[in-house]
């Protein structure tokens, strides 16, 4: 059977994880969502303020990303209500840092350059000290 201690700590892991993964989930949508919304300025100067409302809004991306990011700051908030700021504010975002440069890479075939990787390695060496 687990002790206390152990089922707190692996919930507080689980909403971090949580914390992350909609953030990241969020993150995507959102960029995937500006990316076919096209360049604002352009819109705006060519159409106005209320064709890039209108494009902004009919896009279904754009809310499913909203959605996302909502359930991360409730997902933070719940974390935050038993688990220490010192460790849950800094691990969600350095996992949130790790896993959009993973999604940047494999959802929106971004360039993720070696000095990329390299900070999301280290990043990864911070959190491994932070649960240690």
């Amino acid at each position: 059977m687990m002790s206390p201690d152990s089922i707190s700590i692996a919930y507080t892991w689980a909403s971090i994880l949580a914390v992350a993964l909609a953030s990241v989930v969020g993150d995507v949508l959102l960029s995937r969502a500006m990316r076919e919304v096209g360049d604002v300025n352009d819109l705006w100067w060519r159409s106005g303020t209320w064709a890039v409302v209108r494009r902004t809004l009919g896009n279904p991306n754009f809310f499913a990303g909203l959605l996302a990011l909502a359930l991360s700051f409730f997902s933070l908030m719940f974390s935050l209500s038993w688990a220490d700021v010192s460790l849950v504010g800094p691990a969600a975002a350095s996992l949130t840092f790790i896993g959009n440069a993973f999604a940047a890479k494999i959802f929106l075939h971004e360039k993720v350059d070696r000095r990329r990787w390299m900070a999301a390695v280290l990043v990864a060496a911070g959190v491994a000290l932070l649960a240690g």
